[in-house]
């Protein structure tokens, strides 16, 4: 039997920052779930820049099952997390089934990936604390603000957290994020 990953995310979630490991980590040999607040079919979203906008834009994206929901998910059955950004990190920090989740994970020190916005859900937990990070850029105050050193790079990588900036490093975030989960969670 493969080893499981987990992605937690919901709606508003970039799209690419989802598909885009689910796809990869399946690739590697991986078993991988998705889970949100509820069972149900997420809509997904899409981030972009567009000329004379001083922030992203945001689009409907795809939509994706979602195989269980938070309150169904048993932290010890998954050797790594997967923490999506967009704009659901925001709402999904709020969810106590899922600062529980998170927090198994930090407590026992399993792999972590992170990107864009969703370093919000680690730093509701406290698990950023003395930490680096690197995150969207305009979280840069946030990551401070929850104790930890942000630094605007492509991937930071402190112990088994990897961090980074958003879908356009995904090939560095998921090369760093691979060389961490086959040290401590290879596929069997």
């Amino acid at each position: 039997m493969a080893a499981k990953i987990l992605i937690v995310t919901g709606d508003a979630a970039e799209s690419l920052e989802v598909m885009y490991p689910y796809q990869r980590l399946r690739e590697e040999g991986y078993d991988v779930h998705i889970a949100a607040p509820a069972r149900k079919k997420l809509q997904f979203v899409v981030h972009d820049f567009e000329q004379g906008f001083d922030t992203f834009t945001e689009k409907p994206g795809y939509t994706w099952p979602a195989d269980l929901a938070f309150s169904e998910v048993d932290p010890g059955q998954y050797v790594a997390l997967v923490i999506p950004g967009g704009r659901a990190p925001e709402y999904l920090r709020n969810d106590p089934e899922l600062r529980k989740i998170l927090k198994s994970f930090f407590d026992a020190d399993k792999p972590i990936a992170q990107i864009c916005h969703g370093p919000l859900l680690t730093a509701a937990i406290g698990g950023l604390s003395g930490r680096r990070v690197t995150a969207y850029p305009a979280l840069e105050l946030d990551m401070q603000t929850a104790g930890a050193t942000f630094q605007d790079a492509e991937v930071v990588v402190d112990g088994m957290l990897v961090s980074a900036r958003s879908w356009s490093d995904h090939s560095g975030w998921m090369r760093e994020f691979l060389t961490v989960l086959r040290a401590k969670a290879p596929v069997t």
